[in-house]
């Protein structure tokens, strides 16, 4: 069954760009970085899980759940350290956004090289699930499956917490209006640290889903910030329902062209559906164009 082949790969590749993409446009829709490491933190949380899981046998679903307040931690640091100055400095101002490409590009190559020196060039992965699992006649493995089924957990419980909960009313107030929040009393500085920490916290359970059914290396950080970029774009920036319906639009995509064209020519696919958004909606499936 091609169509359901293509569908269910669709489906759990476009569930895992738009967890990537959200983690992104929190943190530029509330902190105003444009964190262009965000795939090598993925990367890096990948090899995590691979030491993990090969080498001290843990579980890992278990390595997803440290991934967790590991990645927040560490983003959250790095928000603190690095990027806490220049907000200081610019006032949060447009001058943030130019200095924080500028800072980030910067932490991507750190990243990147940390990486390279200790795991070199190679592809990693590890065996979890790897096991046929037959669905209306098509036969797909058991761990794309749990792949996606993580990936709308994860995203639906992040979407929940941010309309339901007072301190998600919080961080979308000041997505919305930094400069009015705090006449409400709210510390835009503290709630843009936990937003660029939650934003690293998806990114590194990203790392540790993709290391369950993809192979990976060190260089492939830069094309999951790009197709993360693609992705915030086309749903308009800073909204998480428009990342998620642009993240399954380019997995359904990618896994059409993939499986009927040439697999070859899914970069040139994502980029010509990219150019088609923005033909037809300038400001994103999700935005609304300035007036």
């Amino acid at each position: 069954m091609v169509l359901i082949d293509i569908l269910l790969g669709g489906l759990t590749l476009g569930g895992l760009y738009a967890l990537v993409a959200m983690g992104l446009t929190l943190q530029y829709g509330v902190a105003r970085i444009m964190n262009l490491a965000h795939g090598e933190f993925l990367i890096l949380a990948s090899f995590a899980a691979f030491v993990l899981v090969s080498q001290w046998r843990l579980h890992p679903l278990l390595a997803l759940v440290l991934a967790l307040p590991l990645g927040f931690a560490l983003q959250w640091a790095v928000y603190r350290v690095l990027l806490t100055p220049l907000v200081r400095r610019t006032q949060a101002g447009p001058a943030l956004e130019a200095d924080s490409i500028l800072a980030t590009f910067g932490l991507l190559f750190i990243v990147q090289g940390i990486v390279l020196v200790i795991f070199g060039g190679n592809y990693y992965s590890y065996s979890y699930l790897s096991v046929p699992v037959s669905i209306l006649g098509s036969t797909v493995a058991a761990n794309r499956l749990l792949v996606l089924a993580l990936a709308v957990l994860i995203g639906g419980a992040l979407y929940v917490a941010l309309i339901k909960t007072r301190l998600g009313t919080a961080v979308r107030v000041v997505a919305v209006a930094p400069r009015f929040a705090p006449l409400v009393g709210i510390d835009v500085r503290a709630l843009s640290a936990l937003a660029f920490g939650l934003g690293g916290a998806l990114v590194a359970a990203c790392g540790v889903l993709v290391s369950m059914f993809l192979p990976f290396s060190a260089s492939m950080g830069v094309v999951f910030t790009m197709k993360a970029l693609v992705v915030v774009i086309m749903g308009g920036v800073g909204h998480l329902a428009g990342c998620l319906a642009a993240g399954l639009l380019l997995g359904l995509v990618e896994s059409i062209v993939a499986r009927l064209v040439d697999p070859g020519l899914t970069l040139a696919a994502t980029y010509v559906l990219f150019l088609g958004v923005l033909l037809l909606r300038p400001a994103g499936l999700f935005g609304r164009a300035a007036r």
